[in-house]
Parts: structure tokens; C-alpha cells; sequence
């Protein structure tokens, strides 16, 4: 469900983001597709897609590829239909080198809600697996668990 609608508040702008965090986190393409326009456009590093079919194969080959995904977003900045987000994410790959990856997204909503435009900046930080910070069952980040900026990060 998109709820919550545009203009936003901070409340409900909160609520957007913290809705994007749990949808990725079931790291299940098909539900996060649905959150999307049916013709959404993305930027997700230097990769261009556009449109539910395509948003589905790119989030399928990203999970096959960064294994056990962790991601925490945060609330940067809000107007109307547009959120600014901040995040990051942890995984390692098939041969075990884990990384966190951090960036920022540009969100823009259509009037019901779904996200019509994002654009993603994300970098790749290699860590040790001891340096691992987020640290709950795979899935959504419990409310306990600290974020963005508790964490440091």
C-alpha cells in the first residue's frame, strides 16, 4: 500500500521512508515493484530502468548478487511529493568479502502515492565482517535496532 499521500509532513514522510526501508528489506522484488508507477523511472548507480518489469529483474539480479542484505534509510529532507533519503545497506558477496554500501536517493511521488522517479548515488565501502553494525534476522529492521544516525553513520 503507498499510503502515506503527498504533500507530505515530516511525520508522513517519515513513515514513507521507514515503509521503503521494510519493502526492501523483504528483499522480494515483486512487492517492492508495486510501489512504483507502472512506468517509473530510476538511476541506480549508472544503470537506467523504467517501468514495474524491469524494476522486478534489476532488484532480482541485486539480491542474487548481495547476499544477506541489511538496509536502514533515513529521512533527509521533504516537500511536497519529493523525499530526500540517506542510507545504508550491508551484504557480502558470493566468496564471502562483505561490504556497506552508502548513498543517497531523490524520491518523487504521484498523487496516490507510488514513486513516479528515483535516482540513487550509492558507493561501496569493503568492511571485515567483525565490522558488520546491523545485526537483526534478515528482514525488517526491528524498531529497537538503532539507525543511520545512531549508528554513527
Amino acid at each position: 500500500m503507498p499510503a502515506p499521500l503527498p504533500p507530505f509532513t515530516n511525520e508522513t514522510a517519515t513513515q514513507k521512508v521507514r515503509l521503503a526501508e521494510d519493502g526492501w528489506n523483504s528483499r522480494d522484488p515483486q512487492r517492492v515493484s508495486l510501489v512504483y508507477t507502472p512506468d517509473s523511472q530510476w538511476r541506480n548507480r549508472a544503470e537506467f530502468v523504467t517501468g514495474r518489469a524491469e524494476i522486478v529483474a534489476f532488484l532480482t539480479r541485486k539480491w542474487a548478487k548481495e547476499l544477506d542484505y541489511r538496509l536502514i534509510k533515513e529521512l533527509w529532507a521533504f516537500t511536497d511529493n519529493r523525499i530526500a533519503v540517506r542510507f545504508a545497506y550491508e551484504w557480502h558477496d558470493d566468496s564471502n568479502n562483505w561490504f556497506r554500501s552508502y548513498g543517497n536517493e531523490n524520491w518523487e511521488f504521484d498523487a496516490e502515492g507510488l514513486m513516479q522517479r528515483r535516482f540513487a548515488c550509492i558507493n561501496d565501502l569493503p568492511i571485515k565482517e567483525s565490522d558488520r553494525k546491523f545485526h537483526w534476522p534478515l528482514g525488517r529492521r526491528p524498531d529497537d535496532h538503532p539507525g543511520l544516525s545512531d549508528l554513527g553513520l
